[in-house]
């Protein structure tokens, strides 16, 4: 059947049929899960008065207008982190939901505008647990899916198999032969032509107006991230704090951040952090990012000032959002992720 032909057409759904109902068989699965293990879905709003404030995250803008007439600028979340948090506040300690999310500037066989992410927090417990939490995921999406293995684009992972944990520094050693530690002397100073010299040696191009966080970005993107999550997962550790806006420094080395992402077959499905629970370093981290969005793209979101007051009650915890549609897609061997969507997003843009 022609990708051409619409989705909507009954030839076409006979077959994306049954990846559709794995689909909801994963979905069940992780719900089980989540309940047995003690977690209350929650179903957070998705309408905000900031859609999160990361540089490189493009939210979708619109227009409440209240009973008076006058309109204020809303955004549909690209997370639901700030609601949830505001909810652990309120004393909540465990707790899940698989959100719609909006993300502009994202079309491809990974991505789409509109996905369903799974986030979870776990009150007094690190981020060692989520990461135990993502290799059980990846068991129950296999296992719903009925496969022993997972697939995208001729890489395999086993879904059974412990996950390696790997530090960052360590990836870039090894997939990049690049010291990156030895370009944070600080957490705040960042050598950006100390990591350049290092790129340009592994052949990663780099631009006079690069920033180190360009720079880091285009070796992960190149040099480390193809190379993850084969034959096993990983479990990419230990982000550097300029890397990690909204994570807690490493105990034993403050360049370092308690921020992991998850690997399988080369693709990042989840993204887990010891949180930051310090209102006025949040305050920092977000300033910064949202200078650097108005550098790059010359427009910067409002704080959530009630999210920022919440954070002064929240207790420590551990939070981690992965990409559901993305398990689907390599646990049903789906070449992209409007194959796993019951209704994908019309393609408008060209």
């Amino acid at each position: 059947m022609s990708v051409s032909t619409p989705w909507w057409t009954a030839a076409r759904h006979a077959d994306r049929r049954p990846i559709l109902l794995a689909r909801s068989r994963i979905q069940a699965a992780v719900r089980q899960h989540l309940e047995r293990d003690g977690f209350t879905e929650v179903d957070p709003v998705c309408l905000a008065v900031s859609p999160g404030n990361e540089a490189h995250l493009h939210a979708f803008a619109t227009e409440a207008i209240g009973n008076d007439g006058r309109p204020q600028r809303m955004y549909l979340h690209t997370s639901p982190e700030f609601a949830m948090k505001k909810l652990l506040a309120a004393g909540e300690t465990r707790i899940h939901a698989f959100a719609h999310v909006w993300r502009n500037r994202e079309r491809g066989a990974l991505h789409s505008p509109e996905f369903t992410m799974l986030e979870w927090y776990r009150v007094g417990q690190d981020y060692s647990h989520l990461m135990a939490d993502c290799a059980a995921f990846l068991r129950a999406g296999a296992k719903a899916a009925g496969v022993q293995s997972l697939h995208f684009r001729g890489v395999t992972c086993d879904p059974l198999a412990e996950p390696e944990r790997l530090s960052v520094a360590a990836a870039f050693r090894r997939h990049a032969g690049i010291d990156l530690l030895a370009t944070l002397s600080d957490p705040a100073t960042a050598d950006r032509d100390g990591l350049a010299a290092q790129a340009g040696q592994a052949g990663v191009r780099v631009a006079a107006d690069d920033t180190w966080s360009d720079i880091f970005s285009r070796v992960l993107s190149e040099k480390v991230e193809p190379h993850l999550g084969h034959g096993r997962a990983t479990l990419l550790d230990r982000y550097p704090v300029v890397e990690a806006a909204l994570a807690r420094p490493c105990a034993d080395d403050p360049r370092e951040a308690e921020r992991f992402e998850l690997y399988a077959c080369g693709v990042e499905l989840a993204n887990g952090f010891g949180e930051l629970t310090d209102p006025e370093e949040q305050r920092r981290r977000f300033q910064v990012e949202m200078d650097e969005k108005a550098r790059i793209y010359g427009e910067r979101y409002p704080l959530d000032e009630d999210f920022l007051a919440a954070l002064a009650h929240m207790p420590e915890a551990s939070g981690c959002a992965l990409g559901f549609d993305r398990l689907v897609m390599l646990a049903t061997g789906a070449p992209r992720i409007d194959d796993v969507l019951w209704v994908p997003v019309a393609e408008t843009l060209g």
